[in-house]
């Protein structure tokens, strides 16, 4: 080991460099270390993402970037040409016996059989010099004799194994006592052996290794393969998190508490801690100084949803007014009040919990304090006693000192000739009549306060007078796209219950008006330059709903060409495929935000529409992106309007600020969402509604003290649909601790999968991707090295130790690597890339959680009778079979699986015909059979679909068919068609990067 502060200093990308050991100092302050929020200081660790990590980070463990790039899909050998035939013998058998033992759960399982060559099967990178202990590995290997060159690692039998709780480890094992139970997260199966295949034969690529030195080929081995029973089961964590929390009261009472997982159904009680629902965090103790923080390199980070839904048997949000004196706040740092003020001095004054500044408590909120110091109307008071509540906010906090209009919501449909023609136009009219009867409106209001108005376009624009005198609309067309302004003030903007035949008759008469129409080129930028006028010129917030589907290529600002290139894929030039290709739809997001204009963008593509040019203002206004490919109007048009309506009626503020402040010792260093931000503080949101979710990180600015914890509040400050301005307070506290093993077991794996996933999607915008899943690979390795360095009892370092709180990071992280964002497929679409990327940054936990790995569920086991969903099973090809029928959704898509020898009854039953070879793979919905199964499989369908912000589009797929492929890919657990590891092989390739980091 190398003594704190030294590392084994990785070269350009992970090649080790010569001369071993560089002197101790902080690394030069290059360009990367650089983040959005200026200059680190010298030494503290870069930016994630910006680059090869810097060479010395004084981190105590290893953490030389790894010697692969994971997953490249390309057609070379996965692994680099041996430099040298005598490392063979040189092999240190840190793989003969690799247990996976998870802290806190019990048993280790062993590896028997030859050891092999370390896996890190489809990987391929750069080369690097020999290095001892590490196998350069040939096609197929001998296992080395036992020398004294190899070490004790050699023996013929695996050492000795341990377990946590220091019993002998599963050496040989005797049948488990009755009652006994191997630990949550593995199946009785668990101590079986398992053996590592880790030659040539696992290769997908044709060729094995070529320029392997032909001497160490030999006669195959006889190699188990590792067992996929034995290794932790995400499924196992959740349904262990279900059955220890599930249906309980969850109080908020307790600094620092982890909380049940996201899969978890309880009931919240907020007791001074904001509710889970609104913020999650990625550990809930914080090491005390930056040193540990660097050591461990977890992240340090909150996912914020401050609109989220609460379920109708939690209490929603109190609403605080005091009058013209507006909240109470700290001089100093500016904290709003809350359970973290200190009162003192007979409640006189207050201490502030973020920056201790003592303040004077204004005279109208004086209190007497009882015998513990605490204000006698603690528990009347919201502000006092929990951890989320609102303030009515006085015209301070308005724009101009004056009231807020009501928000508003403007149509803007693509009238060009092929949505004409394929029926959509006509589709949205008649739906809109629908849904303007369920505007959002505020609780104790009879109507909604929105005003709505009408535009429609191809490479003009149409503007409607839709005035409630009028005895018919009356349009208004603008030709001049460069320079958009609004034609008509008065009569366009109107409230829907006094306009309403008007805008009937007009929503009739659209379809008609345009049904002679040739025009097929569009404008898109001109379109919400248009609205975002109309709400400035009306003086108030709102929302743009555009229904769009075509490449905009009609001159005018923002116009766009078709620039997909294949050609980009796995260069570094694939990140532009990303980027926006001009700056017009930037510039246009920035104005939006400043007016308080969010943008909704319902897409229709048929070919490519360069999503990432167009998808750009809906991302940083807090808006929403919904894509439809080659929308059919028999298939599709459900989940269309299921979009829609769920859009329209969300709970939603406009015109929003956010501020996160901290105590002292810690600050809020970078952020992830649907935002816009002019400063390194304030959050900049157009709109913000219940689905959207900013991931913040933090670092330490100073020490963080082990008493007092470290506070987070969060305030949204917006206008509500009615418009009235509020503020909206987040609290929520946690420990600290100078013990990495706190910091371990306080970890929350899915909010650090969200984390990671922002926080590789924001990079893909400037790195090369397969840096990104370097720095993955390379960061879950260094977290995982450090908990075994520091936390773990000392055991043989074959051993596999995962803290309990991560086990399943690996599978998740694998599934992250695998996404088509990371890593390219040939049959998913630059739009598709782009379209992923952009929903996945505005996700909260429980989304982000099933869109990576997704629910599959046995249908053909379901019981009828019960209204509980079946028990999910892990998402491999290994557990389906041919004799059942199998749901699996992650968000966007969901999938009903039929084996070929499906139950006839069970076919029957759902889809009302004979046989699997009668069913029909066209139908999107399913049909209303008046029976048991059919009732029961659509309830299921809908309780899936319930909580979930994009309506899931159903396939059907049967096995063996063409379409079989597609679904395929979310058995995420499975080798990769084009590339991507499987789980169990990552998992070996985690461990051979961790035993390379503690050598």
């Amino acid at each position: 080991m190398w003594a704190p502060g030294m590392m084994k200093p990785a070269g350009p990308l992970g090649a080790a460099a010569p001369g071993g050991m560089l002197p101790q100092g902080p690394s030069p302050p290059g360009p990367h270390q650089f983040g959005q929020s200026g200059a680190h200081a010298q030494g503290h660790p870069p930016q994630r993402f910006t680059g090869p990590p810097p060479v010395n980070s004084a981190a105590p463990v290893n953490s030389a970037a790894p010697s692969y790039a994971p997953y490249s899909p390309s057609a070379q050998s996965s692994y680099p040409s041996p430099a040298s035939t005598s490392s063979v013998t040189q092999l240190g058998n840190q793989f003969n016996a690799m247990h996976i033992n998870s802290y806190g759960s019990g048993m280790a399982a062993p590896v028997q059989g030859p050891p092999g060559p370390p896996s890190a099967p489809s990987f391929q990178g750069p080369s690097r010099p020999p290095q001892p202990s590490i196998m350069q590995p040939g096609s197929q290997v001998l296992p080395p004799p036992p020398t004294a060159l190899n070490g004790p690692g050699a023996s013929p039998l695996p050492p000795s194994t341990h377990r946590q709780d220091g019993l002998p480890g599963p050496q040989y094992q005797p049948p488990p006592l009755p009652g006994q139970t191997l630990g949550p997260g593995y199946s009785p199966q668990q101590a079986a052996n398992y053996g590592l295949q880790m030659a040539g034969g696992q290769l997908a690529y044709p060729g094995g290794f070529p320029g392997g030195p032909a001497q160490m080929a030999g006669p195959p081995q006889l190699q188990k393969k590792l067992d996929p029973d034995s290794i932790p089961s995400p499924i196992q964590v959740i349904e262990n998190d279900r059955a220890t929390r599930g249906g309980q009261i969850y109080a908020t009472n307790t600094r620092g508490q982890v909380p049940p997982l996201v899969t978890t159904d309880c009931v919240i009680q907020d007791q001074g801690n904001a509710s889970p629902r609104y913020i999650r965090c990625t550990t809930y103790c914080f090491p005390c100084t930056s040193d540990m923080a660097k050591q461990a390199q977890i992240p340090l980070a909150a996912i914020i949803k401050p609109f989220a839904t609460i379920p109708s048997n939690e209490t929603p949000l109190y609403l605080v007014n005091h009058g013209e004196n507006g909240p109470v706040r700290c001089n100093r740092c500016k904290a709003y009040m809350c359970p973290f003020m200190q009162f003192i001095e007979g409640g006189r004054r207050y201490q502030c919990g973020f920056c201790n500044c003592v303040n004077d408590v204004p005279p109208f909120y004086f209190q007497h304090l009882d015998h513990i110091g605490r204000r006698l109307d603690h528990y009347e008071k919201p502000e006092l006693s929990l951890g989320s509540y609102e303030y009515v906010a006085t015209l301070d906090y308005c724009r101009k000192n004056k009231p807020p209009n009501p928000p508003a919501f403007i149509f803007m449909i693509d009238v060009s000739y092929s949505n004409i023609k394929n029926g959509l136009v006509k589709l949205i009219c008649e739906e809109l009549k629908t849904v303007l009867e369920k505007l959002p409106k505020e609780e104790q209001e009879e109507t909604s306060a929105i005003r709505v108005g009408f535009i429609t376009y191809n490479k003009v624009l149409h503007f409607f007078n839709v005035k409630s005198n009028l005895a018919q609309p009356q349009m208004m067309v603008v030709t001049d796209v460069g320079e958009v302004f609004v034609p008509l003030l008065d009569g366009f903007l109107v409230n829907y219950q006094e306009s309403q035949s008007v805008i009937h008759n007009l929503l009739d008469q659209i379809p008609e008006m345009f049904a002679d129409s040739n025009e097929n080129e569009t404008v898109f930028a001109p379109v919400i330059q248009a609205g975002m006028e109309a709400l400035k010129a009306a003086d108030c917030a709102g929302k743009l709903f555009i229904f769009h589907s075509s490449l905009p290529t009609a001159e005018a600002p923002g116009k766009l060409r078709n620039r997909d290139d294949k050609k980009l894929i796995n260069t570094d030039k694939e990140k532009i495929l990303f980027q926006p290709q001009t700056n017009v739809y930037d510039s246009l997001a920035k104005d939006c935000v400043a007016h308080g204009c969010c943008v909704t963008l319902f897409l229709f593509p048929s070919q490519y529409v360069d999503v990432a040019s167009l998808g750009l203002v809906p991302q940083l206004t807090g808006g929403t992106l919904y894509k439809y490919n080659n929308f059919q109007m028999h298939m599709d048009s459900q989940q269309f309007l299921n979009d829609l309506r769920n859009d329209i009626e969300k709970k939603i503020g406009f015109d929003a600020i956010m501020r996160v402040r901290t105590s002292t010792g810690f600050r809020a260093t970078d952020f992830f969402g649907g935002i816009f931000m002019n400063n390194t503080t304030d959050v900049e949101m157009a709109a913000i509604d219940c689905d959207k979710a900013v991931t913040v990180e933090f670092k330490h600015d100073d020490k963080l003290g082990e008493d007092s914890g470290a506070l987070i509040q969060c305030a949204v400050l917006y206008t509500t649909i009615g418009g009235q301005r509020r503020l909206r307070i987040h609290n929520l506290s946690l420990n600290c601790s100078s013990q990495l093993a706190d910091l371990y077991k306080s970890c929350e794996t899915d909010a650090l999968i969200n984390f990671f996933a922002k926080s590789a999607f924001k990079a893909v915008l400037h790195q090369p991707l397969k840096v990104i899943r370097e720095i993955l690979v390379n960061q879950t390795a260094h977290m995982l090295a450090c908990y075994r360095k520091n936390c773990a009892s000392p055991s043989a370092a074959s051993q596999l130790i995962l803290p309990d709180s991560m086990k399943v990071l690996p599978v998740y992280m694998n599934c992250l690597l695998k996404n088509c964002v990371l890593l390219s497929r040939p049959e998913i679409s630059t739009d598709e890339r782009a379209y992923q990327r952009q929903l996945v940054m505005t996700m909260g936990v429980a989304d982000s959680q099933l869109f990576f790995y997704p629910q599959l569920l046995p249908i053909h086991t379901l019981d009828v009778k019960s209204t509980t969903l079946p028990a999910a099973i892990r998402c491999s090809e290994s557990r389906l079979s041919e004799e059942g029928i199998f749901l699996l959704a992650n968000g966007l898509n969901m999938f009903l699986w039929l084996g070929v020898s499906s139950p006839p009854e069970l076919v029957q039953g759902i889809f009302n015909v004979p046989s699997f070879a009668h069913v029909n793979t066209d139908m999107t919905l399913l049909p209303e059979v008046g029976n048991p199964y059919s009732q029961t499989l659509r309830m299921i369908m809908s309780i899936i679909q319930q909580k979930r912000p994009y309506s899931m589009k159903l396939t059907i797929v049967k096995q063996r068919e063409q379409p079989e492929m597609v679904f395929r890919q979310f058995l995420v657990e499975d080798k990769g068609l084009y590339g991507g590891s499987s789980y169990v092989d990552f998992l070996c390739c985690v461990h051979k990067e961790i035993c390379q980091l503690l050598n």
